[in-house]
């Protein structure tokens, strides 16, 4: 906010220069908070100020006034130096008036009403930040390489692309890289949510912050520290914190004119009554109005909310870029998902391979991985496993949702899905084996039919729960692939989906999305590569499994970091039970904006009372926001301890501005 709605601009401290984030985040106690120890000062002087009689008893309460104003009227002032104005001008108007009339005692309750509320939500919010400093906790102090022959230790930020790191078990690793000696398991839950350790040997990734649980092993460095998969998710976590969804708008566009608004409502007040009865009697009311009308829980309402889903979905092991996608999200009633990697285990497999005439098993696969050696296709590194020998090919070329050309030892070779290459005496074959589920692709050598080679990719044990929960839910779900109808629709009935889209290019999944919203907001899940047009098109892309994908994290709206599929049910509700949230705070706020206005304005209520519905109302909002972080783990999905929150409750834990609160005022 422009004003001191939520506690001095100077009480939040300044990001490290090094690193860029925060190193202190805020109170861990609630006495840590400067606003409450003065709400409680005041408080005790207010009931001291109240039992001694006389103008001593009143010196106190003057003084209790004071004291609690003191969270709130410097700050002020010095924004209306600025010409800026906001919640905190309205209360020093209030309070200075209240104690002018002789309302001391009004004036203090007024201060320390009002600390309370600020203190609370200043902890709320530092609560949730928090989760940084676990960020931060994932990288270690020192690195162990091997330079020279020898093992040193050095910092993090001192390691260079192609240093071996030397890993021992219990170790975390400070930086991205790829095993290039020894077997271990990976601990990732602190990453992803997700507590089953990952095998991991040679040739496999290790990003950073990951916990070496078996064998010791060494790791070539592919990333510098400041580059790496934590800091990539800092640097988003820092732009997404500028993101704002509708709702938090609405009540920017509602509460930024409310305060000019409401000074000239007032003063309106104070004059019309001053000519039409007693002068004093209509300031004071004006004053009260001042109260009554200041639209803080409003301003507050939604950044607080996000503020605390965002950073509790993390618990899922999502990263949700902000108020935007949290919004879009709790709104989605339909799910387009992709098939491989995504409701499959993006573990394929050859299943069958047949050969035609003379041609022998071993010849079909060594011409198919002549050509798959040169292709990032999923079903590339499948026929690859399987094959004895891969031949050297030269001009390999790819043809986009079809396969691949190239030569080897002179002669052509073509390898696709059935129908670019003819399936010819095959065609029974391709039939059978794409009903029983698998994808089949044909290789062509000279231009006569080699063979035929099966790959399945199963799908994953959890899928069918998961879509059974999203139906539960009331969301309807589409599978889009690239494969081929029969196979598409058999794993589809296997998952429980009835809407089916196969032999699809990258852009035919994102012109279908239009006809598959049936005016409900749709998201799409995918692996974020082949993807990436659809989760952009999308109302809400969630990229699945998207740890050390940069173009996933990227291009998606929302990251499911691990590879649990039930993961995403558990985000969706988690997002509407967020966005209920949302809605209830600003009703709750504008309905008390607007039962007050009158009842102060004809002097039904006077300052006390307005002072305590007010800041009541705003210590209601706080609590409810706080509802947003309640989380509830579906049966059989891992979460991770909230005493040990995963990096990702980070959280975008930022609101508008420094002062941890909005700009709505």
């Amino acid at each position: 906010m422009a004003d001191e709605c939520c506690g001095p601009r100077d009480s939040h401290p300044a990001p490290d220069a090094d690193s860029g984030m925060e190193q202190d985040h805020g109170p861990a106690r609630l006495w840590d908070v400067r606003e409450l120890r003065l709400a409680a000062v005041a408080t005790v002087l207010l009931g001291a100020g109240l039992v001694i009689p006389g103008r001593v008893g009143t010196g106190v309460q003057l003084t209790a006034a004071v004291v609690g104003a003191a969270t709130f009227v410097p700050g002020a002032l010095r924004n209306v130096l600025r010409r800026r104005i906001g919640v905190g001008t309205l209360m020093t108007i209030a309070a200075i008036g209240a104690v002018a009339l002789g309302q001391i005692t009004e004036a203090a309750m007024l201060g320390v009403l009002f600390s309370i509320a600020e203190g609370l939500e200043h902890y709320a919010i530092a609560r949730t930040r928090r989760g940084l400093r676990a960020l931060l906790g994932l990288v270690p102090p020192t690195a162990s390489v091997l330079r020279d022959g020898a093992e040193i230790q050095v910092a993090p930020d001192d390691l260079v692309l192609g240093d071996r790191m030397v890993l021992r078990p219990g170790g975390r690793a400070a930086t991205d890289g790829v095993i290039r000696a020894g077997r271990t398991s990976l601990d990732l839950s602190a990453i992803t949510g997700e507590s089953v350790p990952v095998e991991a040997g040679p040739g496999d990734r290790v990003h950073a912050g990951a916990i070496n649980g078996g064998g010791a092993i060494e790791v070539e460095v592919t990333a510098r520290a400041s580059d790496s998969s934590l800091a990539r998710i800092v640097h988003i976590v820092e732009e997404a914190q500028d993101r704002k969804g509708g709702g938090q708008r609405l009540a920017d566009r509602i509460a930024r004119p409310l305060v000019p608004a409401i000074m000239g409502l007032a003063v309106i007040i104070a004059a019309v009554g001053a000519v039409a009865g007693d002068p004093l009697v209509w300031v004071e009311r004006a004053l009260v109005v001042l109260v009554a009308a200041s639209p803080c829980a409003l301003a507050i309402s939604i950044p607080l909310t996000v503020v605390a889903a965002v950073g509790a979905a993390s618990r899922h092991g999502a990263l949700v870029k902000g108020g935007a996608a949290l919004e879009e999200l709790g709104r989605v009633g339909v799910v387009a998902l992709d098939k491989t990697g995504t409701l499959t285990r993006n573990a394929p497999r050859v299943v069958d391979v047949v050969a035609v005439g003379e041609a022998t098993r071993a010849d079909v696969l060594a011409a198919a991985a002549a050509l798959e050696a040169r292709s990032e296709h999923p079903l590339a590194r499948a026929i690859l496993d399987a094959a004895d020998s891969v031949p050297a090919a030269a001009d390999v070329t790819a043809v986009p949702g079809h396969g691949l050309r190239g030569r080897v030892d002179g002669t052509a070779l073509r390898l696709g899905k059935p129908g670019w290459v003819p399936a010819g005496e095959l065609a029974n074959d391709v039939e059978r084996l794409e009903r029983a589920g698998a994808t089949v692709v044909l290789i062509e050598r000279a231009d006569t039919l080699l063979g035929a080679i099966a790959v399945r990719d199963d799908l994953r044990d959890e899928t069918p729960e998961v879509i059974s929960r999203l139906n539960a839910m009331g969301i309807r779900t589409a599978m889009l692939t690239g494969d081929n109808i029969r196979t598409a629709t058999a794993l589809a009935a296997q998952a429980g989906i009835s809407t089916v889209h196969a032999e699809l290019l990258p852009e035919d999944k994102a012109n279908l999305l239009a006809g598959l919203r049936d005016g409900r907001k749709i998201a799409m899940v995918g692996d974020g590569v082949n993807d990436a047009p659809a989760l952009a098109t999308a109302d809400v892309g969630i990229a699945m499994g998207a740890m050390g994908t940069d173009v996933a994290i990227e291009t998606a709206d929302v990251a499911l970091m691990g590879e649990d599929l039930r993961h995403l049910p558990q985000v969706l509700a988690h997002a509407r039970h967020a966005r209920t949230v949302m809605l209830q705070n600003v009703g709750l706020s504008l309905a008390i904006i607007g039962v007050l206005i009158p009842l102060a304005a004809f002097g039904v209520l006077g300052l006390a009372t307005v002072v305590l519905v007010h800041e009541s109302a705003e210590v209601l909002v706080i609590l409810n926001a706080i509802r947003a972080a309640k989380t509830t783990a579906l049966p059989g999905v891992t979460t991770t301890s909230p005493a040990t929150p995963p990096i990702l409750a980070v959280s975008i834990a930022g609101k508008s501005d420094d002062t941890g609160c909005c700009d709505a005022c």
